[in-house]
């Protein structure tokens, strides 16, 4: 997967992901030369994964049916949810592309909320290594 997860103007531009596994039949990815977040867009995919450098379970990023990014799930310190920057928790953000002159996406993350209790059913088969 090139530059941010798609296509410069047509033309193909140098891989920064790499699928490393899957689970439950989602891609697992992993950044390259540096690249450390899961891309603004999808390929093909409607979802990817990211995984700490011990295989728990670190973010997961959801694509509409444009492969537009649509919200995330994370598990990481959220001081607004938790008061503190050492305590991990399970959160998630939502996006809102809005469009420039240019036509180039930027995205606008909405505040950390804590994941429901449907949530946590819905998606606890993607948090490898995660208490819930």
């Amino acid at each position: 997967m090139g530059g941010r997860g798609t296509y410069a103007a047509g033309n193909n531009v140098d891989y920064t992901y790499q699928t490393v596994g899957n689970i439950e039949g989602v891609k697992i990815l992993e950044g390259i030369n540096g690249k450390h977040g899961l891309p603004e867009s999808s390929h093909s995919s409607e979802a990817y994964i990211k995984l700490k450098p011990d295989g728990t379970f670190h973010e997961m990023r959801f694509y509409d049916k444009n492969h537009v990014l649509l919200f995330e799930i994370a598990y990481h310190p959220e001081k607004s949810l938790t008061g503190n920057n050492h305590i991990p928790i399970l959160h998630y953000h939502t996006y809102n592309e809005q469009f420039s002159k240019n036509h180039t996406g930027k995205f606008n993350r909405s505040k950390a909320h804590r994941l429901t209790n449907d949530m946590k059913d819905k998606y606890k088969k993607y948090f490898r290594g995660i208490s819930i």
